[in-house]
């Protein structure tokens, strides 16, 4: 499970990712609210703890801003802000929890399992990016009706693709994800490029617009027309 956490306190935020790496969580710190909404709107997570006091962007304004940009990842607010009308500020801007500090670590675990539980649901069979459809089901891909032929390497990548479509996928998270190697020592760059390659000329052959994007010095997006 993927964690963000947004908390300018450096001390507290590393706290919260030693705790949670103990938890066998991957943990990704930013300290302030520009730098945490970049994150959120550009990489995928399972859940966001996002402070309230930040500088510069406070966390009310960046959880809005999430929101607003069509992201449902959860987000537990965590904030020494403790007044009725302050939780209810944050729940309106679309918070899934909010925890008053000084909180039991004990605490803000069980309300992180309580939300992964609450955001389970059935695996959508299908997933489809303009004319090309998954189907998880029967591990196949099609084109405008046909038939794509994919290796096994080739449909993972892709089914990771599709499941983020309209949101940058890092090359790390393809190593970790796809390749299954997030501590690999030498880059797996060159062998994600090669594979999106091969992608590109399966589903774009023929085609007057292009599915995969490449956007520079990140990663790749997946989307009809221009990213």
């Amino acid at each position: 499970m993927r964690v963000l956490v947004v908390e300018d306190e450096r001390k507290v935020a590393d706290a919260l990712r030693d705790g949670l790496e103990a938890e066998q969580y991957e943990v990704i710190v930013e300290h302030t609210g520009e730098a945490g909404f970049l994150r959120t709107t550009t990489e995928p997570f399972d859940l966001v703890l996002l402070d309230l006091g930040l500088p510069g962007r406070d966390g009310l304004e960046v959880l809005g801003a999430i929101r607003r940009s069509g992201i449902k990842t959860p987000v537990v607010v965590l904030t020494a802000r403790d007044a009725v009308s302050d939780r209810v500020a944050g729940l309106d801007r679309g918070a899934d929890d909010y925890l008053v500090k000084p909180f039991a670590f004990a605490e803000l675990l069980a309300r992180i399992r309580a939300l992964c539980r609450r955001g389970r649901g059935p695996e959508p069979f299908h997933v489809s990016v303009g004319p090309v459809l998954l189907d998880v089901v029967r591990r196949r891909v099609t084109r405008n009706g046909e038939v794509v032929d994919l290796t096994t390497r080739e449909f993972e990548l892709l089914s990771h693709l599709m499941r983020s479509k309209g949101q940058v996928v890092p090359r790390e998270s393809l190593a970790r994800e796809v390749w299954k190697e997030p501590a690999r020592t030498t880059s797996l760059d060159n062998v994600i490029d090669v594979h999106i390659a091969r992608l590109r000329r399966k589903l774009d052959v023929d085609q007057s617009s292009q599915l995969i994007h490449t956007i520079r010095g990140v990663g790749f997006m997946m989307c009809v027309g221009e990213p």
